[in-house]
């Protein structure tokens, strides 16, 4: 049962009581840091992340030019559509995340955390210089709203950790601390990761109420400028920022203005840019990144290439498919889709060939499936209990299918019939059709502006209609897109997932049972498998690094050989074009071009 202190206890433990179980509890040592394997890399006196530049110059603004727009400034809720940006660069944490080290946090809001031996709790001292950024200190009292605000009526993503919170206490005037339900070893350091916001802010207000009318009073070093909805947003860089010599923030929030101007398509945004209305601009497109930029800003040296390489995995880019919907619950349909989806071709007209399929969910890099292999060791081991339920591919290998390159794709396609034989369809005067009769199609639903994606249908389609099957495209605006895909209203649709070199509690929102039927989730396929959440628990809960590969190198095989998803294209390389005056630090981290890098760390330097 969790168990939220009176404020009048609080009162008393301020004064110097302690509670029982703090008195009981046999506690370790306050630590700087925490990694989820060994101890962080970095020492308790060190003076910055080693990825940033800690004497970059403050000052000059970054105009970013994006697709689609907003119609609220609440990154904390379901409801409303809200710039993506907000929800990493408003409010602070406990902790904050190194990217240059696979799950490692350091102190932010904390000066310390403790835990012990079995991470079943986590007690956290908050600075006493912490502050919002109306000059109000944080306190744990906002700690403890934060959390279980967040946890209750905040967005979905919050509630998972809330869940297995069994006791939040108060037990100093600067501290608090966490017991969890179970035995999870992430939990400690998800602890650290939540945004905290201002209690007082909120009283008399609905904080499920989306919106422009109330902009959040955080912590972080930007607060909310000038803006209009569908239009533009700033943010500024607050002067009196709190945390400016915290170690961890040294060399970061560089930057005095962060502009987002918003446009309707995406291909506008990359014009925007050529104008000179943005400037930088991060490309996605190899085939564009090699003939279209050299226009005469680059030519005069006044923009900058940049190609930045990165360690992490491949992540998931690719088309969904809706296991909810009957057109796609039988794993021989989306088999035959993933067949008859022609990668080599479609890779060769879009991106000249140059673009590496992605191999699995956590591809290039250590906690990928073997692709095509058996599973072995404790891979195998882990799988076996739920044999009868799975694929035999799961265990036997599995690997995507290889075309010839050739835009007909006879093998493929003939692969792809028969699959549908299997399912019950059949070609039929032309079109693939039941028993009774009834035509195959499904609906794909797109977001407007997303020009490579609609290219790539296009291709798919033309693919399909050799096998009798015309489905139908919808394209429609970010908004409306959004709802669209959190109702999970849709047959097929774009789907993107990166993944981390610390995969952890965050899966079970992506693929938990669970999820699946929690509107605003991230489970889009659907998937319900008792293996896969079998997986999911034995990540967190892994006590050896080899024991956390296995099992995320078997949840890897699992939701590769479910065929839920046709993976398309991943780069380990990201292509960003700049200003001359916009830079970065030559080291770069482990994540690379990935949250906590631009802008967070860049700097403007004429």
């Amino acid at each position: 049962m969790r168990i939220i202190l009176p404020q009048k206890l609080r009162g008393i433990i301020a004064t110097g009581a302690v509670t029982l179980s703090a008195a009981l509890a046999t506690h370790a040592e306050p630590q700087h840091g925490i990694a989820m394997y060994g101890a962080p890399a970095l020492p308790a006196d060190f003076a910055a992340m080693p990825h940033v530049n800690p004497d970059a110059p403050k000052g000059g603004r970054i105009v970013f030019a994006e697709s689609g727009g907003f119609d609220s400034l609440h990154p904390y809720i379901r409801k409303g559509s809200t710039p993506w940006q907000l929800r990493f660069m408003l409010a602070e944490s406990l902790m904050g995340r190194s990217w240059d080290e696979p799950f490692t946090l350091y102190g932010l809001l904390a000066e310390t955390i403790e835990t012990d031996g079995d991470r079943s709790w986590v007690e956290f001292t908050l600075r006493e210089e912490a502050a919002f950024s109306d000059g109000s200190p944080v306190t744990v009292e906002d700690v403890m709203w934060s959390y279980e605000t967040l946890g209750t009526i905040g967005h979905p993503r919050y509630h998972g950790f809330w869940k297995q919170v069994e006791t939040l206490e108060q037990t100093g005037p600067r501290s608090v601390k966490f017991t969890f339900t179970e035995d999870n070893r992430e939990l400690v350091l998800l602890a650290g990761m939540r945004p905290i916001l201002k209690k007082a802010q909120w009283e008399g207000k609905d904080f499920e109420a989306s919106g422009i009318d109330v902009l959040p009073i955080t912590s972080g070093p930007y607060t909310i400028g000038d803006f209009e909805p569908g239009r533009y947003l700033t943010l500024k860089r607050n002067p009196d920022y709190w945390g400016k010599d915290v170690p961890f923030m040294k060399g970061q929030a560089n930057l005095d203005e962060i502009r987002f101007d918003y446009y309707g398509d995406g291909g506008v945004t990359f014009e925007a840019f050529k104008a000179g209305e943005a400037n930088t601009h991060r490309e996605f497109n190899a085939q564009k990144w090699a003939t279209q930029f050299d226009f005469p800003a680059v030519q005069s040296g006044d923009v900058v290439l940049s190609e930045i390489k990165h360690q992490r995995p491949s992540g998931l880019w690719g088309y969904v498919m809706n296991t909810r919907n009957p057109v796609f619950a039988d794993i021989r349909v989306r088999d035959a889709m993933i067949h008859a989806f022609n990668y080599e071709f479609i890779n060769q007209t879009i991106n000249d060939g140059d673009r590496k399929r992605i191999p699995s969910y956590f591809g290039n890099s250590v906690l990928g499936m073997d692709v095509g292999a058996p599973a072995e060791g404790k891979v195998r081991a882990l799988l076996e209990p739920f044999a009868d339920q799975i694929p035999a591919d799961v265990l036997d290998g599995y690997a995507l299918p290889v075309s010839d390159g050739s835009e007909r794709n006879r093998a493929g396609l003939r692969k792809a019939i028969a699959l549908m034989e299997d399912a019950g369809w059949t070609v039929q005067d032309g079109q693939m059709k039941n028993a009774a009769g009834a035509p195959f199609t499904f609906e794909i639903v797109l977001q407007q502006g997303a020009n490579e994606t609609r290219q790539t249908m296009d291709i798919f389609m033309a693919a399909l209609s050799r096998m009798g099957i015309t489905p139908s495209v919808t394209s429609i605006d970010s908004a409306q897109y959004k709802e669209r895909t959190r109702a999970f209203d849709f047959d097929m649709t774009y789907i993107e997932r990166s993944a981390s070199l610390s995969p952890g509690n965050e899966q079970k929102f992506n693929w938990g049972s669970a999820a699946a039927d929690e509107v605003g989730s991230r489970n889009l396929m659907g998937v319900k498998s008792p293996a896969i959440d079998a997986m999911i628990d034995a990540i967190p809960s892994a006590q050896s690094q080899e024991d956390f590969r296995s099992a995320t190198k078997a949840l890897d095989r699992l939701l590769m050989a479910g065929r839920y998803v046709i993976p398309i294209w991943y780069r380990d390389v990201s292509w960003i074009a700049h200003a001359k005056e916009l830079h970065f630090p030559q080291r770069i981290p482990m994540y690379g071009d990935y949250l906590g890098f631009q802008p967070e760390i860049w700097w403007y330097d004429e």
